[in-house]
């Protein structure tokens, strides 16, 4: 397979010209590592604009808008909100269906935050197929690879027969994970597979780079296919951003995208 090579537009500093698409006038504080594949002026898209779930495909099931969340004092297993705005999670059973934005999208940079209280799940999948692991890691280690947060999840396939269906997982390079009820961050570099004019892949998807809490933790890692969970078992040039709901509660905030410019030789 034709591997191809990527030269994003962009430059390292963002000015005040970036902002959210309809949404708050500033652009997210995004990782060092991963600014400069964004364009000076670029407009950044916020995908919590409110009101409620304004701008997420229906059905969305119990995910709700709310205010100020944090750990349950309760029960670390769970989380407590509070009414207001900016923030998501996936309601009071902290397990609902998997939440979709109405827009697809292609080669992107996402700057995403989120918590989770102990031993929480959750992911995001670029393009509702490809996800980046959203897990209680801190202090842990994993059980394979890939299943820590922030790593990209394995690929499944049953016919590889019993106790070997997942393959390709990706874990860290380090574990980088803060301790339950903290939020966290992931900054993305995401490029789409691409296909000739018969519709045939000729270059696989891409994590270019995923930098967690300001630590990067991968780098130019290709995906052959949809990972385990996916929404799609195929693969196209765009799609939407999914965000399990159904593995434990887990709460986002600062949810924003901004498509980028690559040239492929």
């Amino acid at each position: 397979m034709r591997r191809a090579s990527i030269l994003f537009a962009g430059v390292v500093a963002l000015t005040a010209a970036s902002m959210y698409a309809g949404g708050p006038s500033e652009a997210p504080k995004i990782d060092p590592a991963v600014a400069s594949y964004v364009s000076d002026g670029a407009a950044w898209k916020n995908l919590l604009p409110g009101p409620g779930m304004k701008g997420w495909r229906e059905p969305t099931g119990d995910w709700q808008m709310v205010g100020q969340v944090v750990l349950d004092p309760a029960d670390a297993k769970k989380l407590a909100v509070e009414p207001g705005v900016g923030t998501i999670y996936n309601g009071p059973k902290g397990r609902t269906r998997n939440l979709f934005t109405a827009e697809a999208f292609g080669d992107v940079v996402a700057h995403i935050e989120f918590m989770v209280p102990k031993e929480s799940n959750s992911g995001v999948y670029f393009m509702g197929r490809y996800e980046v692991q959203v897990f209680d890691s801190f202090d842990k280690t994993g059980a394979y690879p890939g299943i820590e947060c922030g790593g990209i999840y394995q690929r499944w396939d049953p016919k590889r027969g019993k106790g070997k269906e997942g393959f390709e997982g990706h874990s860290p390079r380090v574990n980088a994970s803060r301790p339950p009820g903290q939020w966290q961050t992931f900054d993305v570099v995401f490029r789409a597979p691409r296909f000739d004019a018969a519709g045939k892949k000729i270059a696989n998807a891409r994590f270019v780079k995923i930098v967690h809490n300001g630590t990067v933790v991968h780098e130019n890692v290709e995906v052959t296919g949809p990972t385990r969970g996916a929404a799609f078992s195929d693969e196209q040039a765009s799609g939407p951003l999914m965000f399990q709901g159904d593995h434990g509660p887990v709460a986002y905030r600062r949810i924003a995208i901004v498509p980028i410019a690559s040239n492929d030789e």
